[in-house]
C-alpha cells in the first residue's frame, strides 16, 4: 500500500475510466508520455480520500484525479479536485466528468455550431459522440450520426433523436453520407480520423469546422493512414481544423457543469453508461471499447461503496 507524503492524499478507486487514448498512449507521446512496458496504465479516475497528509482535502472526500489502474493511489492534493458526494457517483465519470466535457467544450468552444446548421459525429454511439449529437439538437442544429452496425444507427435516430445515422461498415459511406447531407456539413466532431475523415472532408461547406477530437481507427495500426489533398481541402473550403483536451478549458468548467447538470434535471439529456465490474475484467474492456462493443461512457467499477 502506497503510503502519502506531504501535501498527498491517499485515494480508493470507485470508478477509472476507459478511453481510446489509453490505446494511442501505448504508441507513443501525445499530450502526455507514452506508456512502456512494466508502467501502470494511467487513467481519469473517481475515489474516496482515505488517508490525507494536506488539510484542503478532508478524508472521506469524493475526488476525481488522474489515478492508475489500481485499487489505491496516489495524488498530489494541488492536482485533484474534490466533487459533489452526490449519488450517482459514477455520473461524475461520465456527463459531468471527462465525457461530458470534452463534448461540450469540443462542440460548442470550437466547434461553435450555429443553430440550423448540419453536424456530423463519427463513433456516434461512444462515449463523446453520443452527447454531440444531443447537445446539437439542443443548439438548434440538424444532426447526423456515423457508427458501426444498423442496430447502433437506429438506436441514435429512435433514443436519442438524432435526424440521420449511417453505418459505416456497410461499404457505402461516402454515397449515404451525401445523401443525409444533402446541403453540405457545416460542423464535422471526428473522433476516428483516417478514412472517414477523408471522406466527410470532402463533402464539407465552405467555412466548415472540424473538431479533432480522436482517431480511433488509427490506434491499434501499424499504417496509419490521414486525408487525402488536406492542404487544398482546407484552403479552398476555407475550413478550420482545431483539435483540443478536455483539460483545455478551466475557466469554463463550472459553466459547463452547470448546463449538464440542468440539461440532465429537465431531461433534455439522456446520459448513457456502461459499467464493467472489476479491476481484473479493465483490459477486457478496453479491447471492446475499441472494438466498438460499448454504447456511452464505458468505464470500470472498482470498488461498490
Amino acid at each position: 500500500m502506497p503510503e502519502p507524503g506531504d501535501g498527498e492524499v491517499l485515494i480508493k478507486t470507485l470508478y477509472m475510466s476507459l478511453d481510446a487514448a489509453n490505446r494511442a498512449w501505448m504508441k507513443g507521446p501525445s499530450y502526455r508520455d507514452a506508456i512502456v512496458d512494466g508502467d501502470v496504465m494511467p487513467t481519469f479516475a473517481l475515489g474516496r480520500v482515505v488517508e490525507s497528509k494536506d488539510a484542503s482535502v478532508p478524508i472521506g472526500s469524493v475526488v476525481e484525479a488522474e489515478g492508475l489502474w489500481s485499487d489505491y493511489f496516489l495524488a498530489r492534493a494541488g492536482n485533484l479536485r474534490i466533487v459533489p458526494d452526490v449519488p450517482p457517483l459514477s455520473h461524475h465519470m461520465s456527463i459531468l466528468g471527462i465525457a461530458g466535457k470534452t463534448a461540450y467544450f469540443g462542440l460548442l468552444n470550437v466547434g461553435r455550431p450555429k443553430a440550423g446548421e448540419t453536424i456530423v459525429v463519427s463513433a456516434a454511439a461512444g462515449s463523446v459522440g453520443n452527447l454531440v449529437g444531443q447537445i446539437g439538437k439542443l443548439k438548434g442544429c440538424r444532426v447526423v450520426g456515423i457508427a458501426g452496425g444498423a442496430e447502433k444507427c437506429s438506436w441514435l435516430v429512435e433514443e436519442l433523436g438524432f435526424d440521420a445515422a449511417i453505418d459505416y461498415k456497410s461499404g457505402n459511406l461516402f454515397k449515404d453520407l451525401k445523401a443525409a447531407c444533402a446541403g453540405g456539413i457545416d460542423v464535422y466532431f471526428d473522433n476516428v480520423g483516417g478514412q472517414t475523415l477523408e471522406t466527410v472532408l470532402f463533402q464539407m461547406n465552405l467555412y466548415g469546422r472540424i473538431v479533432c477530437c480522436g482517431a480511433i481507427s488509427q490506434y491499434d495500426t501499424k499504417n496509419p493512414i490521414g486525408p487525402q489533398n488536406l492542404p487544398g481541402l482546407v484552403v479552398v473550403k476555407r475550413l478550420r481544423m482545431e483539435g483540443f483536451i478536455a483539460m483545455d478549458f478551466p475557466e469554463h468548467e463550472a459553466r459547463a457543469e452547470t448546463e449538464l447538470r440542468t440539461w440532465v434535471k429537465e431531461e433534455k439529456l439522456k446520459v448513457i453508461e456502461d459499467i464493467v465490474d472489476g479491476l481484473e475484467n479493465a483490459p477486457r474492456a478496453l479491447i471492446g471499447l475499441l472494438s466498438g462493443e460499448n454504447r456511452g461512457k464505458r468505464m470500470v467499477c472498482v470498488a461498490m461503496e
